[in-house]
């Protein structure tokens, strides 16, 4: 950001080269839903020589916090690397309508040992009452904490608390009016420069108790009254009723829960007699829903599960054809069962590049996190979501969304392939190792001298003997390349088919030669 950005709202700063202790300056920001339960912004701080979480911490004036920190962060917070980019989260608010439509800007402050209600909103320019309506349950008597503090816009005036509704046009509310994923207000921070002290308390504003509502996240699904989404037209396809879902669920019981991923839950169920795997989305998905919805219902591919509808009602929902064979995990780890061949993963492999690399060349982007090709300028994105172990760097970091993101979890299924491990490796309870992930298992393994003699520690040992060590290295070495830490460094999904056709051609020669007829 620039003094160009931050100087109009701050109108008593008149030189921008020139502050002096004591001196607060407003930077604004965005106020989003973060992890779908409190409202907060995410900002870059790039980690210097000497620092580490409690003193970033003091950095952003304690209106962060150490456990913030290494909530949002994959680095122990006793390991931070120097240069390396961390999120730092701050609370926000963006008003609340049971209390006023007046204010609809805020600014988060940081509370200063013997100030109080009535000296902020003396600072401010407004009543203690207004002060303590938006800050029920602050405790004035302890040292610390934040408040929210309606403040002027640039111009010098209060902006209003607009409700959703009142904002057609929107490609973020599309059919589903009144959602909630994220509220683009306008927040603030303020921060002193010299003597600050550290906040006791992060007050947890949840998104709860600052939607335009105020008391109720109650959703209105209704689709007579919703306006269009601007670039999106979706086509009719099989509409469902909730009550219809609900039933064939036993009211989406434990017992019918087949999976859950980061966007939400999968439930088997048998409708209109098709076996249907329907995936009940979060709040924080419905840009997913309205971009898979759009995209799902025009793809017709052999590698690629077929959508049969949709339901709006109560939630969003996707309803998909049921796949009997059942998941990756599921094969590579069945029981009682000879193990898949080296041949049938390389194979599964090979489809499943060809299934994304059809999406990514025709009409869409990416398969979890779509981007429309009408609005090609927009991505999708949410900010914390996503399955764990399949997402890059920059997606935690700035919340980028392109093809390359695929391209970065499809390099983790390869890695699964060859070791029939989870993307996330978890300690066991009476194990002292840490957790850990196949990209770094596999860096690891391939960084060493000699790494395929490394390799054989990571491969299935199911697989026993039966397998070419050349191929199984090629394949680590394409996952590697899918894998990237920078993004325009990873292959097209194209490219990966013709590498893996090779690589498939290869390995039924070796199959053959080792189990001849």
């Amino acid at each position: 950001m620039t003094p160009e950005e931050i100087l109009p709202f701050n109108p008593g700063i008149k030189d921008k080269n020139y502050l002096e202790d004591g001196d607060r300056v407003n930077v604004n920001f965005s106020c989003d839903c973060i992890d779908n339960s409190f409202l907060g912004h995410t900002f870059q701080y790039t980690m210097q020589r000497g620092d580490y979480y409690k003193r970033v911490s003091q950095m952003y004036a304690s209106l962060t916090s150490t456990y913030f920190l290494a909530k949002f962060n994959w680095y122990s917070p006793d390991s931070v690397p120097t240069r390396a980019t961390i999120n730092v989260t701050v609370n926000c608010s963006c008003g609340d309508q049971s209390i006023s439509n007046q204010y609809g800007l805020f600014v988060t402050y940081p509370l200063q040992a013997d100030e109080n209600s009535r000296s902020v909103a003396s600072a401010f320019n407004l009543s203690a009452a207004v002060v303590d309506e938006y800050n029920r349950g602050t405790n004035f008597s302890s040292e610390g904490g934040i408040l929210y503090v309606p403040t002027h816009d640039q111009n010098g005036s209060y902006r209003p608390l607009y409700s959703k509704r009142s904002k057609p046009g929107r490609v973020i509310t599309g059919i589903v009016i009144g959602i909630i994923a994220i509220l683009l207000s306008i927040g603030f921070f303020s921060y002193y420069l010299f003597k600050r002290r550290k906040a006791n308390k992060l007050c947890l504003q949840s998104e709860e108790s600052s939607l335009p509502q105020g008391k109720s996240t109650t959703i209105d699904w209704s689709v007579a009254n919703a306006p269009p989404v601007a670039g999106l037209t979706i086509d009719k396809s099989v509409e469902f009723s909730y009550q219809e879902l609900s039933q064939a669920t036993s009211g989406f019981s434990r017992a019918s829960k087949i999976g859950q991923g980061g966007f939400g839950s999968v439930f088997y169920a048998e409708l209109r007699g098709e076996k249907a795997a329907i995936k009940k989305m979060g709040i924080q998905a419905s840009k997913e829903f309205l971009a898979e919805l759009k995209v799902l219902t025009h793809v017709h591919h052999l590698n690629l599960v077929k959508l049969i509808g949709y339901c709006i009602e109560g939630g969003l929902f996707l309803i998909y054809e049921y796949i009997e064979n059942g998941n990756l995990s599921q094969h590579l780890n069945r029981s009682g069962q000879s193990p898949l061949s080296w041949g049938n993963r390389v194979q599964i492999a090979l489809d499943s590049a060809r299934g994304l690399e059809y999406i990514h060349e025709h009409t869409v982007a990416d398969f979890g996190l779509t981007k429309l090709k009408e609005v090609e300028s927009m991505y999708l994105s949410s900010k914390v979501a996503g399955t764990l172990g399949y997402m890059p760097p920059e997606y935690f970091i700035y919340g980028d969304v392109s093809p390359k993101v695929d391209v970065y979890a499809f390099g983790v299924v390869m890695y699964e392939l060859i070791s029939a491990k989870k993307a996330i490796i978890m300690p066991s309870s009476d194990s002292s190792s840490e957790t850990k992930g196949l990209v770094r298992l596999f860096d690891d393994a391939l960084s060493n001298a000699n790494p395929k003699e490394s390799l054989k520690e990571l491969i299935d040992p199911r697989l026993g003997d039966e397998y070419p060590i050349d191929s199984i290295l090629k394949m680590a070495q394409l996952a590697k390349e899918c894998t990237r830490h920078e993004p325009r460094r990873r292959p097209f999904m194209k490219s990966m088919v013709v590498a893996l056709m090779t690589l498939s051609s290869d390995s039924e020669s070796w199959d053959i030669g080792n189990n001849p007829l």
